[in-house]
């Protein structure tokens, strides 16, 4: 088994879509094919942990890679969603033994979030990217 899924949020797609980009690239380029990969796509950044629970629950995948970009706004909805989103995506790691890469920027403003898609701070889809194709060796060598 050496699929791997994405999550992608459609909130905030000026962000993510190239977050989703630098990550497939970066799979592709390590050796990864179209049908190695599953992208799905959700509303917001809340909805990826029961996406990733459900995903996780087939057995399918050997990673699965959250993507979205929450950006802060002028209520505390930014903290709750924040809190969510990855408690969520780490009690499905946690629970199902898998991989939950957390590539969900998380910034106070919209220059944040491109410096984090290719600009003085990298590209954090390509990292979410390496991130799972390191812990897939892991889990395989070291774990299982």
């Amino acid at each position: 088994m050496s699929k791997i899924a994405l999550i992608i949020s459609d909130f905030n797609t000026h962000i993510t879509e190239k977050l989703l980009d630098g990550a497939v690239n970066r799979l592709k380029l390590k050796g990864k094919k179209d049908e190695d990969l599953k992208i799905i796509h959700v509303p917001g950044a809340v909805e990826i942990p029961l996406v990733a629970k459900a995903l996780a629950s087939t057995n399918q995948y050997a990673a699965i890679i959250a993507l979205g970009a929450v950006i802060r706004g002028e209520t505390s909805h930014y903290d709750y969603v924040c809190q969510q989103v990855s408690n969520g995506c780490q009690q499905v790691m946690l629970e199902h033994l898998l991989p939950v890469i957390f590539g969900v920027l998380t910034t106070e403003n919209d220059e944040q979030a491109y410096d984090r898609i290719g600009g003085k701070h990298g590209h954090k889809g390509e990292d979410a990217a390496d991130a799972a194709l390191q812990m897939i060796d892991v889990m395989r060598k070291e774990i299982m």
